[in-house]
């Protein structure tokens, strides 16, 4: 997968987030219609995973944690910025998500890695929501979509 074509899947998921609150039901349509099992979660997690292999998703590193924008938010992406972090049982830094944040949990190596303690699926931070992100039991990589790319870090 190119990154073009990472876009094009992205998109066509922004789409059918266009105009919905970030909260509870949002992760549970997530989860039961583009959950594990599903094309949309095979799709974006063979991108994910492509994109770390061919070098062009989390080209940098930090405190043990590899990331990267790969798209800053735009109208074709509903206003979203897309990112991804992978992360082996590590806690990142802590920080707010003033608009929400949209996350999309792919553990590798045959681990049952979890994200702040959810599996491979999705979680939803509300606008306003704060965390430090965690990776338990194994490697994960970990895609969130921003809200006009809004987050602040605050240690």
């Amino acid at each position: 997968m190119t990154p073009s074509e990472f876009r094009a899947h992205v998109a066509t998921l922004t789409d059918q987030l266009a105009g919905r609150a970030l909260d509870a039901e949002l992760e549970r349509w997530l989860n039961a219609t583009h959950g594990p099992g599903s094309a949309t979660y095979a799709t974006l997690a063979a991108g994910c995973e492509a994109g770390v292999r061919d070098g062009w998703l989390c080209n940098r590193e930090g405190a043990g944690i590899r990331y990267g924008r790969i798209f800053k938010p735009a109208d074709d992406l509903h206003g979203h910025s897309v990112d991804v972090v992978d992360m082996t049982d590590i806690a990142g830094p802590h920080h707010v998500h003033p608009l929400g944040e949209i996350d999309l949990i792919v553990p590798q190596d045959g681990s049952a890695a979890t994200f702040d303690d959810r599996p491979a699926g999705w979680c939803v931070y509300g606008p306003g929501s704060a965390h430090r992100p965690t990776v338990s039991g194994g490697r994960a990589l970990v895609l969130y979509l921003l809200p006009q790319g809004a987050i602040q870090f605050s240690g």
